[in-house]
């Protein structure tokens, strides 16, 4: 579907005034991004938006203060993906640090819970008896879960970043910056963001009531390596406050003084600590994080980044590396079904693209059915819906939604709950991405309507995929002082994205490798030396054109060394 994609370079913006030395090159990208000054371009912790404009703060710190004052027990609740794993992980450090000595956590197991506080995981914690029970990353939908924990006559504090529904949960206090009329600025926050402000306003509250001094006050910033792993996971956009929480948190990372069970991911996934990248977390260590909670149970994940002890977190990261393998495995299996079943419909439809697609297999595995929906929408770019049964052989189906950029995919199946009383039975996420739930009986009744949703209120516009260019590079930019400046820049992600760059090269030499991916040496006029490039995935069964137009990222050549760079190829074309 490469020649239905368009190569869209950015307006030009002008950069303001810079006092430092940071090259031109990044200057002009951060101004192509919106932000014109050093001050805009990376923001600092102290720009960071006040926890109080979170509405339902005063109610949470004050349920949490009486908590810690009364030694009462305190459960957190997390959820299975990395940014529930991290927020998790940061509530309980968190607490410990201002006080708490009675803190418990709980995670649900995809497999026997399903998503966020359900009825039967309240039941399971019964016999924990807490007083308070808090959620981090869910909660704001799960209505049930929440009337059970009170009918245990727990209090319950929601802290989430998802949507809510039309009525709010009978919750003692909810923090969630998307509730309608909540005055905080950032909506961007993610799960761990939310639970990182309510702990920042928590201490506020206990330094005025002389729970300790400026010399044994608690250092909440040592969190912040959790905060940027779950913000980039969760792929949330990096709006100023979210960079400054996601540059700070790389920044100690790349210091070494991250948890130590980040630090084992990051040495058992082969990144440099002391060059990592946003990109190094989407792509190496969340998912060897998410792993445990996709095939297994993320209360591992959660041990991990819980554990002070080295050499125990070493074994847990070496075990999430098996687990990622196999989850690896089992995606690419996924992923091959559903290409044979995305070509039966093109072929089927005279090679037209459907406006969205839902996709079924009953052998899938319902932990790993997101990434096979983000890899169709990216291979499409249409909003994709897979589903897996619930558990091997059940009628009930989970299924997980990637959209494309401007279709709100939770304001869609809301669409079809509201029309469609009873169709789903449960469902919930962002813009971008969502979860549901439905038994297999209606499926291709749920396909017909989200098929007439789509049709109906998706711009047609929006149907033609687009990679947005920064321009060429010139000669004097394609070396490794620009590869690598690029790299310790941004943090670059959602909303604030990697640069790409294009033009044009000769092709001198070419080789397949895996079978699937292209390895390229080109010439660039101006550029004695040619430069190595790799298309991951290029391969399409036919040698390249000898001059061709390419969309890139330029990086440093971990693998070479010395000093040398790579093109990271995400579009070819012949000219």
């Amino acid at each position: 579907m490469s020649e239905l994609l368009k190569i869209v370079r950015r307006p030009p913006a002008e950069a303001g005034f810079w006092s430092d030395d940071t090259p031109p090159l990044l200057q002009r990208l951060y101004a192509a991004r919106g932000a014109a000054t050093r001050e805009q371009a990376l923001p600092r912790l102290a720009q960071l938006h006040a926890p109080e404009l979170l509405g339902g703060m005063q109610k949470a710190v004050a349920l949490l203060a009486a908590a810690i004052a009364g030694n009462q027990r305190i459960l957190i609740v997390g959820d299975f993906d990395c940014d529930g794993a991290t927020a998790c992980a940061v509530g309980v450090r968190g607490l410990r640090m201002l006080g708490a000595t009675n803190v418990v956590h709980a995670v649900p197991n995809r497999m026997v819970h399903g998503y966020g506080l359900s009825p039967s995981l309240v039941e399971e914690l019964a016999p924990l008896q807490p007083q308070l029970l808090v959620t981090v990353d869910h909660g704001i939908a799960c209505h049930a879960g929440i009337a059970a924990a009170k009918a245990q006559g727990w209090q319950v504090l929601v802290t989430d970043h998802h949507l809510p529904g039309e009525k709010l949960p009978p919750a003692d206090a909810i923090v969630d910056p998307n509730v309608e009329g909540d005055a905080f600025p950032s909506k961007a926050l993610a799960g761990v963001g939310v639970i990182f402000y309510v702990l920042m306003a928590l201490r506020r509250h206990l330094r005025g009531q002389g729970a300790f001094n400026a010399a044994t006050e608690p250092d909440l910033l040592s969190l912040l390596d959790l905060v940027a792993v779950g913000t980039v996971a969760d792929l949330v956009p990096l709006d100023d406050n979210n960079r400054a929480l996601v540059g700070a948190g790389l920044r100690r990372l790349r210091a070494g003084k991250g948890c130590a069970g980040l630090r084992a991911l990051i040495e058992v996934s082969g990144r440099d600590a002391g060059r990592l990248t946003s990109s190094d977390i989407g792509f190496a260590v969340a998912p060897r994080l998410n792993a445990a909670g996709r095939l297994e149970d993320m209360a591992l994940g959660i041990e991990l980044l819980l554990t002070e002890d080295s050499g125990k977190a070493r074994e847990i990261a070496a075990l999430l590396e098996e687990i990622n393998a196999e989850r690896r495995a089992v995606q690419q299996i996924m992923t091959d079904d559903a290409e044979q079943a995305v070509s039966r419909v093109l072929l089927a439809d005279d090679g037209r693209r459907p406006v969205a697609v839902c996709l079924f297999d009953s052998e899938w595995h319902p932990g790993v059915v997101g990434l096979v929906a983000s890899k169709m929408k990216d291979r499409l770019h249409r909003p994709v819906i897979a589903f897996a049964p619930a558990e091997p052989g059940s009628a009930a189906l989970r299924g997980s939604a990637r959209s494309i950029s401007g279709f709100h995919i939770r304001d869609a199946l809301a669409a079809i709950h509201a029309a469609r009383p009873g169709l789903m039975d449960k469902f919930g996420g962002h813009a971008m991405a969502a979860g549901l739930s439905l038994p297999l009986e209606r499926l291709e009744e749920f396909r017909a309507v989200f098929e007439q949703q789509v049709q109906a209120t998706l711009d047609p516009a929006l149907l033609q995929q687009q990679l947005l260019s920064d321009g060429e590079l010139s000669a004097a930019e394609l070396d490794f002082n620009h590869a690598e400046a690029l790299r310790l820049a941004g943090p670059w992600g959602q909303g604030f994205p990697e640069p790409l760059f294009d033009g044009h090269f000769e092709v001198l030499k070419w080789r397949v490798l895996k079978e699937r991916h292209l390895k390229l040496e080109l010439r660039r006029p101006g550029i004695a030396a040619p430069l190595n490039a790799i298309h991951f995935g290029g391969w399409t069964g036919t040698a390249p054109a000898a001059q061709v137009h390419i969309a890139y990222r330029l990086v440093s050549d971990d693998y070479r060394g010395g000093g040398a760079i790579q093109l990271i190829v995400e579009h070819c074309s012949a000219i």
